[in-house]
């Protein structure tokens, strides 16, 4: 720790950093930050910021409000996109309670907790998400979006903003630390996806949110609008969030096996645990009123918790394997999308995996249609209140705060009237 900060701190000096963001999120997966100049920096590395967690959604309630934010720092790193001698830099942190213990409101903490209930019988996770977004043109959120580029799926383009905007941000990616896969333009105009290289869940869940700060970042500088909105525009695929998962353990991938495409016991009955419990946390995968005009039939995303090789609606596909790189072996999670909170996403889609295992669920017939999907936000917030599943895995607080902050969301939704409606209906009746 001493040392950790001492390269924090000499790094800070040397470069010219005139601010270090101390970023977390609240429960829906806001960013959220102070900025701490080098004068304070030393204190607050050692202490951490102590602010009245009752502010921030999901957090403490009125009579219980200071917390701790305690830095993380091996998360600390550059942003690139300022300038030599006047930069900023940026650390994760862990929300805490004031005596330190960790506290119950924080998605990063919950996160850490699922991973070593994990680690207890042996596993690391590891995942790798595909993360969809549009690029529109201008900034004007009042407007109705406009596409920058009229291109399809792995168009190649003349050398038009968006191609640039996302060289731009994979190269910035890059220069942070983060592994890209690849990236590539996606099947809607104006969408883009880039592939991130597997790595520990934690350290993904951290990722995720550094990418969309860097792809709103670089686009707002370029007056362009990027958004992770599952489905901004009618009659195009939404944009998700496919991960590819795996357990390790003893530095072997537990996933490989004799099984069905080379699948090992353990990923079987992680497969029928996914698959068993998918309705129940599809509230947390896919949180938004919005998320659900993106799972409809005929759009590529699935609707029903079914498993398959080659079924691009499958909730749960098995990617093929290239020769020599059976260490790839892995399964993907093909629901969730890209404005769900990475660290309860990745925390509830674990639980679920490990319930299977544990558990010694048997593996469904593949394309075997199992429950469906929730289709709204609010049957999806019904199974949530109901699940066993979640109130374990993110603890009554969290629980209790989202049932009710969603509720209050899709309360709002129902008392709008759409231009659909009046479209429609209002010459007619």
């Amino acid at each position: 720790m001493q040392s950790q900060a001492q390269y924090v701190l000499r790094t800070v000096e040397e470069r010219g950093v005139r601010f270090v963001q101390l970023w977390f999120t609240d429960v829906l997966g806001r960013h959220k930050a102070f900025h701490v100049t080098p004068a304070e920096l030393e204190d607050a590395l050692d202490q951490g910021m102590t602010f009245d967690g009752s502010s921030i959604d999901g957090f403490s309630r009125t009579q219980e409000s200071d917390v701790l934010a305690r830095p993380d720092l091996t998360t600390f790193q550059l942003l690139p996109w300022y300038e030599e001698g006047a930069g900023v830099a940026r650390v994760f942190c862990d929300i805490v309670n004031i005596d330190g213990t960790p506290f119950d409101g924080c998605p990063r903490q919950q996160l850490r907790r699922v991973l070593g209930e994990a680690r207890s019988q042996g596993y690391t996770f590891f995942v790798a998400p595909e993360i969809e977004y549009f690029y529109f043109e201008g900034l004007d959120a009042t407007s109705a979006p406009v596409p920058i580029d009229r291109g399809s799926y792995f168009d190649l383009l003349p050398d038009d903003t968006a191609s640039q905007l996302r060289r731009r941000t994979v190269l910035t990616l890059e220069e942070m630390g983060i592994g890209v896969e690849h990236a590539q333009h996606e099947d809607a105009p104006g969408q883009h996806e880039i592939d991130l290289r597997y790595t520990d869940a934690l350290t993904m869940g951290d990722t995720v949110m550094s990418v969309r700060h860097v792809v709103k970042e670089l686009a707002r500088q370029a007056d362009v609008s990027a958004s992770f909105m599952p489905k901004p525009l009618a009659n195009v695929q939404g944009s998700g969030m496919h991960t590819h998962l795996s357990l390790w353990r003893d530095d072997q991938n537990a996933f490989i096996g004799d099984g069905p495409y080379g699948l090992s016991d353990v990923a079987t009955k992680f497969i029928a645990g996914l698959v068993r419990h998918a309705p129940e946390i599809t509230a947390v995968t896919n949180q938004w009123v919005n998320s659900y005009k993106r799972l409809v039939p005929g759009a590529e995303a699935p609707v029903e918790a079914k498993w398959a090789r080659y079924d691009a609606a499958a909730l749960v596909r098995i990617p093929s394997v290239k020769p020599g790189r059976v260490d790839s072996t892995r399964v993907e999670y093909r629901s969730p999308d890209p404005a769900a909170n990475p660290y309860l996403a990745f925390a509830v889609i674990l639980a679920a995996g490990l319930r299977g295992v544990r558990g010694d669920y048997e593996l469904p017939t593949e394309g075997e249609r199992m429950a469906p999907l929730p289709q709204s936000l609010a049957e999806a917030l019904d199974l949530m209140e109901c699940s066993v599943l979640l109130h374990e895995t993110l603890g009554e607080h969290q629980v209790e705060w989202f049932l009710r902050n969603k509720r209050s969301e899709w309360d709002a939704y129902r008392g709008q009237v759409t231009p659909f409606e009046l479209e429609r209906y209002l010459p007619l009746l």
